[in-house]
């Protein structure tokens, strides 16, 4: 019972705070936790899906039409016309037609993802072989973020998709991304909000996203950068401004010492 209630919760209520991340059986997009993913998913379910449909059924029936009124035991003269100026002429413009009616949206939301507004946090994200880097400039935070293995998961956690250490940022605010990579090409990716950039070495790319609801969002690196390739996910938690700020005050701490640590074994193996 508690499992069926646990289902429904999470299928068709929703929750202020939840994970995000593929399901079982899924169709579809993961459910949209900006207003960038929002902005695809209406333009895919709206627009796209509704004229791809209607071309579909209409090749189809030009298809079984076809293959019944033109078939041999009807036609046992063929008919030798090669061209029809009227119908060539249709099937140059209505595509045409069909494609600027999926531009105009299209490249609203790509200008409305290419434009950053003002940051409220700048984090930088740089990819590796195999596992992604974090920094906050502003807070001269740096660390790591590794897969966790599946030997070592706990409670909850999900399978290829858990790291050890978490992007941390706060809901309702603009967070500017910086993607780079310090080896060959990855890609940064969280289909909850609608975020996809290359991770070039020696560029940096930029992207943003507002997260509207506290949880955990999941991604993966969606370029194949080589063997290891589909274990450097992504996971960022996004979570209430008073808790943000404690995390930073945490962070400022640990990953401080973490970096001396390291140091140091650097310097000893020298």
């Amino acid at each position: 019972m508690k499992k069926f209630l646990y289902i429904f919760l999470t299928y068709f209520i929703g929750s202020n705070a939840f994970a995000n991340q593929p399901k079982d059986w899924q169709l579809g997009f993961q459910e949209a936790a900006s207003s960038t993913m929002r902005d695809i998913v209406n333009f895919h379910d709206k627009i796209l899906l509704p004229i791809i449909i209607a071309i579909s059924v209409f090749v189809l029936f030009l298809m079984v039409y076809a293959c019944i009124r033109f078939r041999a035991s009807r036609n046992p003269n063929p008919s030798k016309t090669t061209h029809n100026v009227a119908v060539e002429v249709l099937w140059t413009l209505i595509p045409c037609l069909i494609l600027i009616v999926m531009a105009v949206p299209s490249f609203k939301i790509l200008y409305k993802q290419d434009t950053i507004p003002k940051a409220d946090v700048t984090v930088k994200a740089i990819g590796y072989q195999w596992y992604w880097g974090y920094e906050y400039p502003d807070e001269n935070i740096i660390f790591e973020s590794y897969m966790i293995e599946t030997k070592d998961l706990k409670e909850n956690q999900p399978r290829l998709l858990a790291v050890d250490n978490e992007v941390v940022v706060p809901v309702n605010k603009v967070v500017k991304v910086l993607i780079t990579a310090n080896d060959v090409l990855h890609a940064w990716a969280l289909p909850s909000f609608g975020v996809k950039r290359d991770a070039v070495p020696g560029r940096i790319n930029e992207t943003w996203f507002k997260a509207e609801k506290v949880g955990t969002y999941y991604g993966q690196c969606s370029e194949l950068c080589g063997i290891k390739h589909a274990f450097m996910p992504i996971t960022v938690k996004v979570v209430s401004e008073e808790d943000y700020q404690e995390w930073l005050s945490e962070a400022r701490v640990k990953f401080a010492n973490e970096e001396i640590e390291n140091n140091k074994l650097k310097l000893a193996s020298k």
